[in-house]
């Protein structure tokens, strides 16, 4: 498939529109990063985490977002309910498995997860989509210590086994749904030293999935306007801390002229 963007642009323009409310259950590192940067491209972030109340927020909900990075039992209970909430009410749900393979518990949250709800969307770094799948990938913590390529045979096994589209984060991102695969070029090396990026993209994809039922291009689409945002914020200043506010600038203020002369995009 070949990215249009014109047609990212769109999604862009039914976000700022729709303002979809995208309910997060995510780690405590990044809830103040991801929700501005929903409110920025113009979505309603809500981080709602809490038994007593989650499937009452997804009922409400235009997509969920799951982020294992800080887990403990109390979470992983409300991860449970709303994933399986969300699937009952035909809600888009983005899953992100922060660290798997970095322990048993982290692997075998993720597993039941996804196994007894299968999300819309899974997104990872290549050593996270590799473990996902059953490979014995090695991880620095959070952290992939592959390129995005050697998680390509994983992610198309994750794809047909769950019906999910799979997103591998990289210097080159990969976007795969069944036998279709999309790659992106955009980015910038700088948004790997800014704590939370790859949580972010993930993010942004609920707002994504949120306007456009075509999930797999709606992957494409965030994890295009999240290279290319990236790129313009280090080009402003290339410095760690300055970047974090440049990106939330860059997506509030993108246009489709930035879209259009900038995506580097393969398929």
């Amino acid at each position: 498939m070949q990215l249009n963007p014109h047609q990212i642009w769109r999604d862009i323009q039914a976000i700022r529109s729709a303002q979809p409310l995208i309910h997060n259950i995510t780690n405590f590192v990044v809830m103040n990063t991801t929700a501005n940067a929903l409110l920025a491209i113009g979505a309603s972030p809500a981080m709602v985490h809490a038994t007593e109340e989650v499937e009452e927020f997804v009922s409400i909900s235009q997509a969920l977002v799951v982020n294992i990075g800080t887990l403990d039992a109390n979470f992983v209970g409300g991860m449970e309910l709303a994933m399986k909430q969300a699937h009952k009410l035909n809600k888009p749900i983005v899953f992100d498995p922060v660290g798997v393979g970095a322990t048993s518990y982290r692997n075998q949250v993720s597993t039941q997860l996804i196994q007894d709800t299968p999300p819309s969307v899974i997104r990872g770094n290549a050593s996270e989509i590799m473990a996902l799948a059953g490979l014995d990938a090695q991880t620095k913590g959070v952290d992939s210590i592959y390129g995005s390529e050697a998680a390509l045979n994983a992610a198309y096994f994750l794809s047909k086994k769950y019906n999910s589209t799979v997103v591998i984060s990289g210097a080159t991102d990969f976007i795969i749904y069944q036998d279709n695969i999309v790659s992106i070029a955009n980015g910038h090396p700088l948004m790997s030293k800014v704590t939370g990026m790859g949580c972010t993209a993930t993010a942004l994809i609920g707002a994504f999935v949120a306007i456009n039922p075509n999930y797999f291009e709606a992957a494409a689409h965030a994890m295009a306007v999240m290279g290319i945002s990236g790129e313009i914020a280090a080009e402003k200043n290339p410095y760690p801390g300055s970047l974090q506010v440049n990106f939330l600038d860059t997506l509030y203020k993108l246009t489709g002229d930035d879209i259009l002369y900038r995506l580097q995009v393969t398929s």
